[in-house]
């Protein structure tokens, strides 16, 4: 493995030479991870290297290239101080660039203490007790999975199946990994050795994973792939119902117009939708409906109902029926926190009292910082 050391450095000092040609100054400090960090090292393995770069000259450093005589491909890429900050908001697992470079250039200390801050910050988020943001984190993986395992369902094409259903096994993985608060050290061979390793995770992760690799017709990848969704949505179910969700008390602050709102969006439809006996009308209602409830019960301490289960297929007055008992109930959290309805018994009656009425503007902030 000596060669391939001295190879490396040889490399390195390439970047380092056509900086100082081409684009003095443009980079901050190069390290190196991946397998000759962690020790991995193969006879075809290649150097992975974070080239972080101050400004976009550094680009022209980047490069991609296969060295005939070892038969081994090399890509150089260079890593912006941006995208180095977006990973450590730490909203996927692929971090060890940032996380476990080992310096081998800075060209002033100042960068090699900024990288130390990016590092330290994702530590402490990592140290936090697992919480919401956490969760919806994974969850996001999850929903690209389930994205990818909705495209391999609707179609018969093999070679579709099995890229969405690596797609899916990709996005799971990463889905586990932000559910146990960790990242991904080692590379794609000692995946199963990382994820094995994991606590929170469903049963037989690795071999429902393999099950997939492994099988020969889109049947058999379909139902094994189902088999891992069903199986990872288990486990996030179980995580969501161990977090401990802060939701703001219900007032008035938060709910004022919203039953207002509701009853202009969907009360008119309902009735529309049942004397018309138009499902569509009446069913996507309700979806809306559900959505609005959900939103409002995701930050407001109130009671919530399945508002699908108003729907009656056969019966669209009884579906009407059924939401006005919805929001009926809503109402009654609404004057729980001690908001009452605006009702007008015409609009001559409306626009005096709008007229008359002054409404506090809440104050602008600033998305920034």
């Amino acid at each position: 493995m000596v060669a391939l050391e001295e190879r490396n450095g040889r490399i390195i000092k390439a970047v380092l030479e056509k900086e100082k040609r081409m684009c003095p100054g443009a980079v901050a400090l190069i390290g190196i991870y991946g397998s000759f960090l962690t020790g991995d090292i193969q006879p075809l393995s290649d150097l992975d290297l974070l080239i972080l770069i101050n400004d976009d000259r550094g680009w022209q450093l980047g490069t991609a290239f296969i060295q005939e005589d070892l038969g081994i491909g090399h890509d150089i890429y260079c890593t912006s101080w941006e995208s180095l900050r977006q990973d450590a908001c730490y909203t996927h697992p692929h971090i060890s660039k940032l996380m476990d470079s080992r310096v081998v250039y800075c060209a002033d200390e100042s960068y090699r203490t900024e990288l130390e801050k990016l590092r330290e910050h994702v530590r402490n988020k990592m140290e936090e007790p697992f919480g919401e943001e956490d969760y919806r984190k994974a969850a996001n993986e999850l929903k690209e999975a389930q994205c990818c395992y909705a495209k391999a369902m609707i179609t018969n094409d093999l070679d579709i199946v099995r890229r969405q259903a690596g797609g899916a096994i990709c996005y799971a993985e990463n889905a586990v990994a932000l559910l146990n608060k960790t990242y991904f050290r080692k590379g794609v061979r000692r995946r199963y050795e990382e994820l094995n390793e994991m606590e929170t995770k469903p049963e037989k992760l690795c071999e429902m994973i393999d099950d997939i690799l492994i099988a020969e017709t889109t049947a058999c990848i379909k139902q094994r792939l189902t088999l891992l969704m069903e199986e990872l949505d288990i486990c996030f179910q179980r995580v969501n119902q161990s977090i401990q969700i802060e939701k703001k008390p219900v007032s008035a602050e938060f709910l004022s117009g919203t039953y207002e709102e509701m009853f202009s969006n969907w009360h008119g439809k309902m009735i529309l939708a049942a004397e018309s006996g138009d499902c569509h009308l009446a069913f996507m209602s309700l979806e809306s409906l559900n959505e609005m409830l959900n939103d409002i019960a995701e930050e407001i301490d109130i009671k919530t109902c399945n508002v699908l289960s108003a729907y009656v297929p056969g019966n669209l007055q009884k579906t009407a029926e059924n939401v006005e008992v919805i929001l009926q109930n809503y109402l009654q959290e609404y004057r729980r926190a001690g908001l009452k309805e605006e009702r007008y018994a015409d609009i001559e009656a409306f626009i005096a009292a709008y007229l008359e009425s002054e409404k506090k503007i809440p104050p602008q902030t600033s998305c920034s910082g």
